[in-house]
């Protein structure tokens, strides 16, 4: 049997674009039974604490990731590949965010080059190739990135696909990277088709009639099963390999986060509790120099 992993999925958590809730498209990814899930939204990790509790109930593992939109640069799928490189993709989204107005992430590619070490980066090609800018990208993150590097291949149904994908694949070739298999997936079932079409329309203020081609043109951006994948890739099976191998790569996993109380900065000899009291009154005597009130002394000593 076929094993495939999908690494191009997109939740509810990518405002207004993602038609399935993460635990939808986890439990949908079990029933398929693949062999992992990726859940990559753009700009966030907000998701993937609910697809984590829903992999636990349904058997499957999921890949803990992100897609960074650059401003300057190819979208990139970001997995981390150990707690240490999930530290490093959290502190980039906090950079990006930091410089964005509120529900923006503003990032560059330098960014990304930065936080690199120890994550697999699939970088997401246009839809035109061959694109100057896309092969710029692509070789500096080959050449400076410290993690790994892939090109990601759909299979969009517009008519050109195959050609698309021998193109892809002589690109890949020239620049020694390796291409791996999605299906850009946006929903977990077909059904959610017209769900994501009215995300779309309010996305771009327009109504589903106006929208015309800001629209996807068919329903194919579900998850798939991996016969169904291996079929579409046919004479291209070193794609959907690819997609396991970075699974096999990728073993980070939420399960190793834990809480770690921070050390508390108390002068010596003393415990910390002894050290907020005594900070507690001389604040108190400080905020009442004629005295502390008796109500205020009791609420004090009560806490």
């Amino acid at each position: 049997m076929t094993a495939y992993v999908e690494l191009q999925t997109t939740s509810n958590f990518s405002f207004l674009r993602g038609g399935s809730h993460p635990e939808e498209l986890v439990e949908r990814a079990a029933e398929l039974e693949l062999a992992a899930i990726g859940i990559a939204d753009r700009n966030t990790l907000a998701g993937v604490v609910r697809a984590h509790v829903a992999a636990r109930h349904a058997g499957i593992r999921v890949l803990v990731g992100a897609r960074l939109d650059l401003a300057d640069g190819p979208p990139l799928l970001c997995y981390p590949r150990d707690r240490a490189a999930y530290g490093r993709l959290c502190r980039l989204l906090t950079l990006g965010q930091g410089r964005a107005v509120k529900g923006g992430c503003l990032l560059r590619l330098r960014d990304v080059l930065d936080h690199a070490g120890e994550q697999t980066l699939i970088a997401i090609p246009p839809a035109v190739l061959p694109d100057r800018d896309f092969a710029a990208a692509v070789t500096r993150l080959r050449r400076e990135a410290a993690g790994s590097l892939h090109i990601a291949a759909s299979m969009p149904y517009r008519g050109d696909d195959r050609a698309r994908l021998n193109r892809l694949r002589n690109f890949a070739v020239r620049t020694g990277l390796p291409v791996v298999a999605t299906n850009d997936v946006h929903y977990h079932v077909p059904a959610r088709r017209p769900l994501q079409d009215v995300l779309t329309a309010i996305r771009e203020h327009v109504t589903v009639p106006e929208a015309g081609y800001l629209l996807a043109a068919n329903a194919e951006r579900h998850l798939k099963a991996a016969d169904e994948m291996a079929r579409l890739f046919r004479g291209h099976e070193e794609a959907i390999r690819n997609s396991v191998e970075i699974a096999g790569q990728c073993a980070f996993s939420l399960d190793e986060l834990a809480y770690d109380y921070p050390d508390e900065p108390v002068p010596d000899g003393m415990e910390p509790q002894q050290y907020l009291e005594r900070l507690t009154w001389e604040g108190a005597a400080w905020r009442f120099p004629e005295g502390v009130p008796d109500k205020v002394r009791q609420n004090l000593e009560r806490e």
